[in-house]
């Protein structure tokens, strides 16, 4: 009885989970900010590490958690990669704006 309700606790959050997954994705798409996505795609990457570590435990398979620990790393280095092209795209946009209004007030 036990084992089963641990079983069933154990599904029922990578399900959920999965919704959730689904639910960002929607977001990831949708926007409106590039910002928006950026966070969306860490919280799937997230959530997908907690999937597959609940998943090691139900089927007790421990490579699972090897795998999840290397996915862990490479979403972390693409939130990072991913952040700094936001700092240098804003960086290039306030650029361009204090340029325009240089030339607005020259001309």
């Amino acid at each position: 009885m036990n084992e089963s309700f641990t079983d069933m606790l154990l599904l029922g959050g990578a399900i959920f989970l999965s919704v959730m997954v689904l639910l960002c994705l929607i977001r990831a798409i949708k926007g409106p900010r590039f910002t928006d996505r950026l966070v969306a795609v860490n919280m799937i990457g997230t959530m997908t590490i907690t999937i597959m570590c609940l998943l090691s435990v139900y089927f007790d398979q421990a490579f699972l958690v090897d795998i999840s620990i290397i996915y862990a790393l490479l979403s972390f280095i693409t939130v990072v990669v991913l952040s700094r092209l936001v700092i240098i795209r804003n960086r290039i946009h306030r650029q361009q704006a204090e340029r325009e209004q240089q030339n607005q007030r020259k001309g």
